[in-house]
């Protein structure tokens, strides 16, 4: 199990540090909106994996609807609504604005996630 958890770990620090540098220096049409949201769940689900590293079943199921709940305080305008407009770390966090490809991307990433335990084998444990 402790070696399915630094799997999981390793994957976590990985994806965070991509996305990090996504948000900080990536300002570009596909990277940061399309790939970064993809990303983003991927991070989400091997983040809870690590704590859960047998899995839980529809997890990527749990991970795409928490993305979509995300998504919907975006449309309810949550930044503005709690006086987070000049936050630039809330503002990254959170998002601003409500997209229907944002939840596209966020089903892409999630079905990555459905191939994890063949991912997690090519990594060399059974």
């Amino acid at each position: 199990m402790a070696n399915k958890r630094l799997f999981y770990l390793s994957c976590t620090v990985a994806l965070f540090v991509i996305e990090l540098l996504i948000a900080l220096y990536v300002h570009d049409t596909i990277i940061r909106p399309y790939i970064g949201d993809v990303l983003v769940t991927i991070l989400v689900y091997v983040c809870v994996r690590i704590v859960f590293p047998y899995g839980i079943r529809l997890l990527p199921l749990y991970v795409f609807i928490f993305a979509c709940g995300i998504e919907f305080i975006q449309y309810l305008q949550i930044i503005e609504v709690l006086g987070l407009s000049g936050n630039v770390i809330a503002r990254t966090v959170i998002g601003t604005s409500f997209s229907w490809i944002d939840i596209l991307c966020y089903g892409a990433g999630c079905l990555v996630c459905l191939f994890d335990r063949y991912l997690y084998r090519l990594a060399g444990d059974k």
